[in-house]
């Protein structure tokens, strides 16, 4: 067997395919790497971390219980207390550790960290409960008695027995109000709203009669009227939801009383199987994907942005395919190809490179305020000065994200179309059909996997994009979702809260940032794993039509 020389051996190119083939491998393992990463850091969140009991004993300080979740562990130096260390010693590392002791409406903080070496007698006592709260952050402690309408009705494990029924009931008149207050007080609120704005185009067309607003004054008489009845059931509901209420013990003894109405999810992790522990994990895994945020988005879900974030890409594809299209088809088909084409190709790819903040800015002050408030002049004058389409909304962040990916369109569509061999649009044509009939039946279904490319790149750019986002309709928190019972059901004027924007608000404005944190890592991974779904649509509908008009191609 020859052996081969290295210089015959580097002439060969073997060396740029293993160098080729380590870069894709590297760039593979960092990039599951991270999304590794990601999940762990941000699905190990909703595992029903076990409480424990300690003393924490620090020197020269008084010993103080603590219950609470040990979050994470770290190394650090030894801390510097009274005396001087030894060589020895500033050379050692002490560990210290991250504890969600809760209770932030006794204690101020629900995180703190503490030296695990003054750590006394940790134990971890089944009868240990968690409280997941609307409000305040977790409770951590032991039961000490069962309320109903501020009369005592059981104490220690009996009311621990009888707490998941009169939770569950609470829950259910939570769930009551929360569909009252948005679906019929809210319609009446829309009711009324049109109402006024009827009133004031009546009055700017010099239409408003005698008759008019008698009429709308009967109707705006029934709207209060059936509101006045409906005031008077949330008040009884919101009176039976309260009636309920536990009181907690605390690590130092403090007794803390909280209304069942107020309380999610009640727990003893300590006391809970493995089995047990993984449904409770769905359950929170599912709340996470189908509740609203609370808590200045620190806790709770992100159905909202979720939503926005779909809605919006689903709206960019439908905006910018048409528009790419048509674009790619005239500069290849129509437009004579000359220096003037030549410039507008150049100026296409140069779009694709534009920081996308410009394309922000660039909708702000064109959609928003400019096209946005002719058509507030135009259509809605009665709701001036009051914007209706002159103010940022779902409508004109996803026609900013179609500003943002159209050349991509253009550029990939144009590249398909250049494929199709001459020899079809020739036959097709001497076959006496037109141009018009050669481009809608051949040329277009066989450049439509290139289009799909185009709109999957487009999908994955734009997706992902938040910095134009800020200025063009995406909010920190939105009151309801662009979808109701409303007419027109569907409100493009509204503002939408997006996964992207999610992130970084939890990430660098939260007013609690180690409780934010898991929640980064949690919405991050489901940001990727939406546009990897919206991806896979699109190419498996892109393999489809390959495999469709493959025939034709060959």
């Amino acid at each position: 067997m020859s052996k081969v020389s290295p210089s015959a051996w580097v002439r060969s190119g073997a060396p740029g395919v293993w160098l080729s083939a380590g870069a894709v491998s590297v760039a593979l393992i960092m990039t599951l790497g991270l999304l590794a990463l990601i999940a762990i850091r941000g699905l190990g969140h909703f595992w029903p971390a076990d409480l424990m009991q300690a003393s924490y004993e620090a020197p020269g300080q008084p010993a103080v219980s603590l219950i609470g979740e040990v979050i994470q562990q770290e190394q650090v130096p030894p801390p510097r207390e009274a005396g001087s260390l030894s060589a020895g010693q500033r050379e050692a590392t002490d560990t210290r550790a991250l504890i969600k002791t809760g209770n932030r409406d006794l204690g101020g903080n629900d995180f703190n960290w503490v030296v695990t070496r003054w750590l006394a007698h940790p134990a971890y006592p089944p009868e240990l409960v968690s409280l997941e709260r609307q409000a305040w952050g977790n409770a951590y402690g032991r039961i000490t008695d069962l309320r109903e309408a501020g009369r005592v009705v059981a104490e220690g494990e009996e009311a621990w027995a009888q707490l998941p029924a009169r939770l569950a009931r609470a829950q259910a008149l939570n769930a009551q109000l929360s569909q009252l207050e948005k679906n019929e007080v809210g319609g009446i609120n829309h009711a009324l709203e049109r109402l006024r704005l009827q009133s004031r185009s009546l009055e700017l067309k010099g239409q408003l009669s005698d008759m008019a607003q008698a009429d709308i004054a009967t109707e705006r008489s029934a709207l209060n009227a059936r509101y006045q009845g409906l005031e008077a059931q949330l008040n009884d509901l919101r009176q039976q939801a309260s009636r309920d209420s536990l009181t907690l013990s605390d690590a130092q003894g403090r007794l803390l009383e909280v209304n069942l109405s107020d309380v999610l999810n009640a727990y003893r992790p300590n006391a809970m199987g493995v089995l047990e522990k993984a449904r409770f994990y769905i359950s929170k895994l599912w709340a996470f994907l189908s509740t609203a945020p609370r808590e200045a988005n620190t806790e709770g879900g992100v159905f909202p942005a979720i939503f926005g974030t779909v809605m919006m890409t689903l709206l960019m594809a439908v905006v910018v395919t048409p528009f790419g299209v048509l674009a790619a088809v005239y500069l290849r088909e129509y437009a004579n190809q000359g220096w003037m084409t030549r410039l507008i190709r150049i100026a296409v790819n140069n779009l694709a490179g534009v920081p996308a903040i410009v394309y922000g800015v660039f909708g702000l002050g064109f959609f928003v305020y400019v096209l946005g408030g002719s058509l507030d002049r135009l259509f809605f004058p009665e709701a001036l000065p009051a914007p209706t389409l002159g103010t940022p909304g779902l409508l004109w962040a996803s026609l900013t994200l179609a500003l943002l990916a159209v050349p991509v369109v253009i550029v990939a569509t144009e590249e398909g179309l250049a494929r199709i061999p001459r020899s079809l649009r020739e036959g097709s044509l001497a076959l006496g059909a037109t141009k018009a009939e050669t481009l809608w039946k051949i040329v277009l279904p066989m450049a439509s996997p290139a289009i799909m490319t185009g709109l999957i790149l487009a999908v994955a750019r734009a997706a992902g994009e938040v910095a134009p986002l800020m200025l063009v309709g995406v909010v920190k928190l939105a009151p309801s979702l662009p979808v109701d019972g409303n007419y027109p059901y569907l409100h493009l004027d509204q503002k939408i809260m997006h996964l992207g924007f999610h992130i970084y608000d939890v990430g660098f404005q939260s007013p609690n940032v180690e409780a934010a944190r898991p929640l980064v890592y949690a919405t991050a991974l489901l940001l990727v794993l939406i546009i990897a779904l919206l991806n896979l649509a699109a190419v498996a509908l892109r393999n489809h039509l390959r495999e469709k008009y493959r025939t034709l191609d060959t």
